[in-house]
Formats: structure tokens, sequence, C-alpha cells
């Protein structure tokens, strides 16, 4: 099912927590909104799911007005990210709740809930623990088991909040991947909600990234990462250097370094460059103008890679850097190695409205 989201506007009192939300989510589409806290997401996700109404805009499902449609009749699945499962039940019984509380009239017989729980049990791979309750299982099994009884009911629209929020790390990395492999085999279209943007990135066909209450930006995974349409969109989705300098004669000047910069890019007395760690090497020997000297400060290894912490001696501020291990083994650096820096990618972002971005290999 296609869901049509139309000039969105929510406000609680004076927090304007929506404001002109237009979105398209095609049918069996798996779309992530990402966001830090506060920015509306979480708002967005209700009122899909007919949780909240909106102050102004409309909802539509498969190109039918949804908007004063009562959330029961949505044929819509919730996922919450504390599971939500009655605690006095058992896992079968769990997932039969929504199919046992229909309409006599709509209601399968005992023997097709049985038949439907052990059919989702499987599917979440847990059909061993049916007989088991709440509080005999772990974070990551009661969470499928959440799943499993959302999708008991045969929703059109499949909704999750922060579904891997409350589990650690490890579970979430394996829960997510499992969701990836789950909605490739069942194709119901899914809204989830987070704000990891390393889980939104692997799971989702797109994301959809909200800054107060506005979208900065929609597009695939790789679009987004690769080439974020505002200074927001890069900072929020991973670690990032700012160096404060100008653009004069088609270079990066930052500090006395002057790096070239591919284009043409008009003159600016002031200009902001943005580099990830990753995209910095790490020079031994000075290469002149085009790189910026500094001291390492720290180092940090990370499993396969190292992150170096350096103060730039011009006294502009610190610097991260992540190198792979093995090039970090053979550079030898220590703290207090005096070395220069030389950024491989560049960004540039426009300086009125910050919406149009450049990418720049220097």
């Amino acid at each position: 099912m296609s869901i049509e989201i139309r000039d969105i506007h929510k406000a609680f009192g004076r927090f304007k927590a929506l404001k002109n939300v237009n979105l398209e989510i095609a049918g069996g589409e798996l779309v992530a909104l990402l966001g830090p806290s506060g920015c509306g997401k979480t708002t967005l996700l209700r009122i899909i799911a007919g949780l909240e109404t909106p102050d102004a805009g409309a909802i539509l499902f498969h190109g039918e007005d949804a908007t004063d449609r009562h959330v029961r009749d949505r044929e819509v699945g919730f996922v919450f990210q504390h599971y939500a499962l009655f605690r006095h039940m058992t896992v079968f019984e769990n997932i039969a709740f929504g199919l046992r509380v229909r309409p006599k009239e709509t209601r399968p017989s005992e023997e097709e809930i049985r038949a439907k729980v052990h059919k989702l049990l499987d599917l979440v791979q847990l059909d061993w623990l049916a007989e088991r309750y709440p509080a005999q299982l772990s974070g990551g099994q009661r969470q499928r088991i959440a799943l499993a009884r959302a999708l008991a009911v045969e929703p059109k629209v499949l909704l999750l909040d922060e579904p891997f929020g409350a589990l650690d790390a490890k579970v979430r990395k394996e829960l997510r991947r499992w969701l990836r492999r789950l909605h490739d085999e069942l194709h119901v279209t899914s809204v989830f909600v987070t704000h990891d943007q390393e889980e939104a990135l692997e799971v989702a066909d797109r994301v959809v990234v909200l800054n107060e209450g506005r979208i900065e930006q929609i597009g695939t995974p790789e679009a987004v990462y690769d080439h974020p349409a505002t200074p927001f969109v890069y900072q929020f989705l991973g670690d990032v250097n700012l160096f404060h300098g100008r653009v004069h004669d088609g270079h990066a000047k930052i500090g006395e370094a002057q790096l070239a910069l591919p284009g043409d890019p008009e003159h600016r007395d002031s200009a902001v460059f943005y580099a990830r760690p990753h995209e910095i090497d790490i020079l031994r020997d000075n290469p002149g103008q085009s790189a910026i000297p500094a001291t390492v400060l720290d180092i940090r290894p990370l499993g396969a890679t190292v992150r170096i912490e350096l103060e730039r001696d011009d006294g502009h501020g610190i610097v991260e850097v992540e190198l792979a291990r093995d090039r970090y083994n053979r550079e030898e650096l220590g703290r207090g190695s005096r070395v220069y820096l030389q950024p491989r990618r560049l960004r540039l972002f426009a300086d009125r409205d910050g919406t149009v971005p450049t990418d720049k290999a220097a």
C-alpha cells in the first residue's frame, strides 16, 4: 500500500512539531525517518498510524484520504521500542491476541489462528518459544515476538518506532539485518523511526532526514550519505571536521594552507569546508602549502581502524583523522608527532541558505 503525506502541520501548544511535511512512500518500500530527538519523526509516524491528528494536511493510503480514519480501520501494524507485550500471556497468546479480538464475522477459527501463529513464529525463527512468557525471553526475542504480533493481523502498513533502541549494540545489529531480510521476503510497506544513522543507512530503501519539524533530505542511503543536501545532513550522518577559511582564486585557503578545488568556485571571504575523518591523509614530510601542519594529541585504536586526534599548529582547533590499522602502523605515529594534514575531499555548501552542496576533491 502506498502512503502519501501532504502538507502536514502539527503543534503541541507553542511547539511546532511538524511544519509542512510532504512525503510519498511507494507500496512495498522500507523507509527510515531519521533525525535527532524532537525533530518530529515519532509525531509523523503516529499521525500515519492514526494515533495523532494533524492540525492541517492529509494522509492518503493508496490514494484514499485516511486522515480522519480511526486507527483500527487503517490496517496498520505498530511495533514499539519497549515491546508492549502482555506479560500474563504466553508468546503464542500474545501473537494470537489481535486475531482473537476481531469482530465475530471476521474472526478466524481456532484452527486457523493456531496455524497462523505457528507460521509467524517460524517466520521470526522462534517457534520453540511458543509456550514461554515475555519475562523468560531476551530483549531481541521479545522484539521479534512483538513484530510477529504486529504481522498477525496482516497489516497493509507496518510502522516501527525505534524498534531496536532498547537493545545492546550487538543484538541491534543482528536484528536490523534480520528485519531487512524479513522485509525482502514480505514486501510490506514499512516506515521505521530511528536516531541511529548506521541503522537507517543499513536497513532502509530510502532515508528521510528530519530536523526541527522539516524534511532536510530524502534519498537512498548512498545518495544521502555521499551527497548531503545541507550542512545539517552532512554532520548528522557521521563525524565531521570543520575548516574555516575562504575561497580565493579557485582554492580553499585554510590558515596558511592552500588547497586546490576543481571547477571554478566563486570568491568568498568566509567559507566553511567539511571533511570526514577518513577523508584526511596524514603526511610525515612537509608538502608545502598543500597541507595543514598539526601535532598528534591522542591515538585511539578502534578495531580495524585507529582514530587520531590532532591540534592544528595555527591554533584553529582540533582535527580527527581515521586511518586503517595497517596504514597507521606504517606511519609510526606517536603522541607529539609533528605531521601535515591533507584532506582528500572537501565539501563546500552554499553561503546563503546552506542547501546547495558542492563536493570538492582536494
